[in-house]
């Protein structure tokens, strides 16, 4: 009996596919994924993609939904032990590592979950977590919202990347303060990290004033409702 012979190439699958398209953009940026050049990188024809994505823009959703499955959620589990300060710090680290890995995709996970499973489960991680510590829900959404805007535009770009390392670019006379501005961009990982931590640090201490002004307590767990009033 005549055995069949074994592709010579793995089947195109959905995750092939998204695996390549987030290669892509984290090698060279959104403008390079085209279906043309992801039947390229995975030896397919063009159309074949087509039986798995209808567009470019449903991959880019799949890669931006594949970096959300990425980020550590077990902090928000209701068994978890974190109060509600420590899991949103600690999310809101692990969420900036995933995206400082990945900041070409940034900008299609800043328009929202939309649809993406992974993107609505963390979306409702959170919710679920702060009302579940006694915010009232309206301030829940906040929360969720602010936690995204600043993790997000944390990813977006670097400060100390943004100084060049020319000194004389920084002439005393004209900037007096910037006499070691060449050497940020050496230190990007210490500042850029240091100035993150500051930030949320000062914004979640804000949070903890609003949380004892609805009779909340900073070292209350996730269970104690006693502080909301739902507005």
């Amino acid at each position: 009996m005549c055995r069949m012979a074994r592709p010579r190439k793995p089947l195109l699958s959905t995750d092939r596919i998204v695996a390549a398209a987030g290669a892509l953009v984290d090698a060279e940026g959104l403008a390079a994924v085209s279906t043309r050049r992801l039947a390229a990188e995975l030896g397919v024809s063009g159309p074949s993609l087509y039986n798995h994505f209808r567009t470019k823009d449903e991959i880019l959703e799949a890669v931006a939904d594949a970096t959300s499955a990425q980020v550590d959620l077990s902090m928000f589990d209701p068994d978890d032990g974190r109060d509600w300060h420590t899991s949103l710090h600690d999310w809101a680290v692990a969420y900036r590592a995933v995206l400082t890995r990945h900041p070409n995709i940034v900008p299609v996970l800043a328009q929202g979950p939309g649809r993406r499973p992974a993107g609505l489960r963390l979306a409702d991680a959170v919710f679920g977590a702060m009302v579940a510590a006694g915010w009232p829900p309206a301030q829940a959404t906040r929360i969720g919202a602010l936690m995204r805007y600043f993790v997000m535009g944390s990813a977006l770009g670097s400060f100390a990347r943004g100084f060049v390392a020319d000194e004389a670019a920084y002439d005393p006379a004209d900037y007096p303060h910037l006499g070691q501005a060449h050497l940020l961009a050496e230190r990007q990982q210490k500042i850029d990290e240091g100035a993150f931590e500051t930030g949320l640090r000062a914004l979640l201490d804000g949070l903890s004033i609003q949380y004892q002004a609805l009779g909340g307590s900073t070292g209350t767990g996730q269970g104690d409702r006693s502080a909301a009033a739902e507005q």
